[in-house]
């Protein structure tokens, strides 16, 4: 298994709910976020959700590489398939994914990592979402 993450895990944590955040604010749907500390080799937080466009997609993870950059945790690397139907942004210890809805079928990393932990991501009743291009590097908490 994965050696142990020598970031803050609240922060960790506070990190990949508000990459679940962004990306339903940016018109993304079916997002999901899975705690995978001890599961994967790879990550400790997979977050994988649904684009509508190419556009869209490529906006979005442009917002979460902003976030990271904020917070201090640039992306480690961004990847997309050609025709940008699925694109990847890895932070290390937070890996987001954004599909074209077929793509997301195809690959079904939801049956992959069926043993993580899904975690509640969505803000309390009431609470906003930040205004846009606002600082969301805020760290969000939500309950399991």
């Amino acid at each position: 298994m994965r050696s142990r993450s020598n970031s803050d895990p609240e922060s960790t944590r506070g990190f990949a709910i508000d990459i679940a955040r962004t990306l339903s604010d940016s018109k993304c749907s079916d997002v999901i976020l899975l705690d995978v500390r001890g599961r994967s080799q790879v990550c400790d937080y997979v977050v994988i959700s649904s684009g509508t466009s190419q556009r869209q997609m490529r906006s979005a993870a442009q917002e979460i590489e902003d976030i990271g950059k904020a917070r201090g945790q640039h992306p480690y690397r961004t990847n997309s398939d050609e025709s940008s139907t699925w694109i990847v942004v890895d932070f290390v210890e937070i890996v987001a994914h954004l599909f074209e809805p077929d793509q997301r079928l195809y690959y079904d990393l939801e049956l992959l990592h069926a043993d993580g932990k899904r975690i509640d991501w969505r803000r309390p009743e009431g609470e906003r979402p930040p205004a846009r291009g606002g600082s969301r590097a805020a760290g969000g908490k939500a309950e399991d």
